[in-house]
């Protein structure tokens, strides 16, 4: 069940840490400074540039699932996919890092039915999903990281 508040009634999103400087931290902890950001849980997640070839890591909001793990190409609700995302439709083999786990696993886009059991999932551990879901027209995509 998504969260009934009106998108004003969440609190203001600290955003003293993100970016480069989270992936630093997160690193240099092993996630012990970095693991929770505003309330939730964060991993790494490593891509390789569909155009530069290069590995890019991102600190992103994840939900457990299974053995596995979930992550939501959100992007605040914008029109279009996060560039993370693209990367990983044109190659799903990535590395994640949750703590100090990391670990291989292969990106894949959940479908209905099972979309949506987990979509109401992520909603739980990061209720601005739904508001981000009523900013945009395209479905927003949720992945889930199975271990490679």
């Amino acid at each position: 069940m998504s969260d009934p508040r009106p998108p004003s009634a969440f609190p203001p999103i600290d955003v003293s840490l993100r970016g480069e400087d989270h992936v630093r931290l997160y690193r240099e902890t092993q996630g012990e400074q970095g693991y929770i950001w505003n309330g939730a849980p964060i991993l790494l997640l490593t891509t390789r540039g569909r155009k530069s070839g290069e590995a890019r890591t991102i600190p992103i909001i994840y939900t457990p699932h299974g053995a596995g793990h979930v992550i939501i190409a959100s992007k605040g609700g914008s029109p279009t996919h996060p560039l993370w995302y693209m990367n990983v439709l044109e190659d799903p083999h990535v590395q994640v890092q949750v703590k100090a786990d990391v670990f291989d696993a292969v990106a894949r886009t959940a479908e209905p039915p099972e979309r949506e059991r987990i979509w109401a999932e992520a909603v739980k551990t990061w209720p601005r999903y739904d508001e981000y879901q009523s900013r945009t027209s395209r479905q927003i995509p949720v992945v889930v990281l199975d271990r490679a």
